[in-house]
């Protein structure tokens, strides 16, 4: 068979690198000793190897075509071995570095911090309406005697003699296909290339520190029970003097002892007794802006309204609901929603002798001293009355 690894990877003396591995990761896909075990396969595949071996090397290539001996050039030399990351190249793919079995370098010790979650309890009208607050925070922050770097006042790190800096080993091992080369982190500096020998006392090196701080904290109106707020940047310090992560605040909203929250609507029931829901009546009812503290600071004319007059139309049944525009929960995209008044007629229990005579009279007049009790009907919903409109 011939030597010449041109033919053995069926490319011309001109070809480029790129071509030169397109044409071995080709063939070693087919030769391969897992595709095909036979022992002719396998020889053809250490030569191709061997071949792949010289052409993928600029100084071996151009020792070969100036007339060197291929062998004496690794071509047929088991002991010059060739880059595991080539093999695996030809099956999966792969680019840049690590493709071409150079050094991926040592990696850095500064990383990103982690985010961090606290929560906050807030009351619906802060909720609603928006807060400031003071949150002290206990997270990672820059070690200020190390300034992030992990090591004492007047040192600094050493390149690591295992590796010499490159954060990587190179481990070679024997198989039927020669030697295989592949890199590793380095365990006595863990990657970094450089031992830091005298860490700094008040961080161990770490570049950080715990301590507690204090955030002001604007929660913008509108926000829900469960609504994160996003400060980028407030989380944890990343070791190594490394960038902040983000801190979300999570709200918690407390229940309201009169109003409900569904969206952007507000919910609250109102209880009358059944003179004035028949006879009509108007009502002061508060509203959620009463529940916000007073400000000084703030101009008459520009302080919020905190009572509503609402009218209690005569003959208002019990269940009835009366919806008041614009006085719900501002929404986050602007605009704001309603409040739902919900009526509750009270009915006497109890009632003194004079009272009872006068509701007796009032049952006779209105003919009301027997009722029948008849049923009625079931209310019938929207698509019910557009099907009953349609058949006449």
């Amino acid at each position: 068979m011939t030597q010449d690894p041109y033919e053995i990877l069926g490319v011309s003396r001109d070809a480029s690198a790129d071509d030169v591995k397109k044409a071995y990761r080709k063939l070693a896909r087919q030769l391969h000793p897992d595709v095909n075990p036979d022992p002719e396969t396998q020889e053809r595949f250490k030569d191709v190897s061997r071949a792949y071996e010289v052409l993928s090397d600029p100084q071996k290539r151009a020792a070969y075509d100036r007339g060197g001996d291929a062998f004496s050039q690794g071509f047929g030399g088991a002991g010059q071995g060739f880059s595991f990351t080539d093999i695996m190249d030809a099956f999966f793919g792969g680019g840049g570095a690590a493709a071409g079995g150079a050094s991926r370098g040592p990696r850095s010790r500064a990383r990103r911090g982690q985010d961090a979650l606290i929560r906050l309890d807030v009351t619906l009208a802060d909720a609603a309406f928006g807060v400031t607050r003071d949150l002290k925070v206990d997270t990672a922050l820059t070690c200020e005697t190390c300034h992030g770097e992990g090591t004492a006042p007047g040192t600094s790190p050493i390149t690591c003699e295992t590796c010499h800096g490159q954060g990587e080993v190179a481990v070679v091992q024997r198989s039927f296909l020669g030697e295989i080369r592949t890199l590793r982190p380095c365990a006595a500096c863990r990657g970094y290339g450089s031992i830091i020998p005298d860490p700094c006392r008040e961080c161990s090196g770490d570049g950080r520190v715990r301590s507690r701080r204090t955030l002001t904290v604007k929660i913008p109106a509108g926000v829900d029970h469960g609504t994160r707020v996003q400060l980028a940047g407030q989380g944890e310090v990343g070791p190594g003097g490394g960038p902040a992560g983000d801190l979300y605040v999570e709200i918690h909203v407390e229940p309201h002892k009169t109003f409900t929250r569904h969206g952007n609507d507000l919910h609250t029931t109102v209880s009358l007794p059944m003179t004035a829901a028949a006879l009509g009546t108007k009502l002061t009812l508060p509203l959620l802006e009463a529940d916000l503290s007073p400000s000084e600071e703030t101009p008459a004319d520009e302080k919020p309204v905190t009572t509503y007059d609402l009218d209690v139309r005569p003959g208002t049944q019990s269940g009835s609901e009366q919806v008041i525009r614009g006085f719900g929960v501002p929404s986050l995209r602007g605009g704001r929603g309603d409040l739902v008044v919900s009526i509750k007629v009270d009915t006497p229990t109890r009632l003194d002798p004079r009272q009872e005579e006068l509701m007796r009279e009032l049952a006779a007049i209105r003919g009301e001293e027997s009722p029948d009790g008849r049923n009625e009907a079931p209310t019938k919903g929207m698509f019910g009355r557009l099907r009953d409109a349609f058949q006449g």
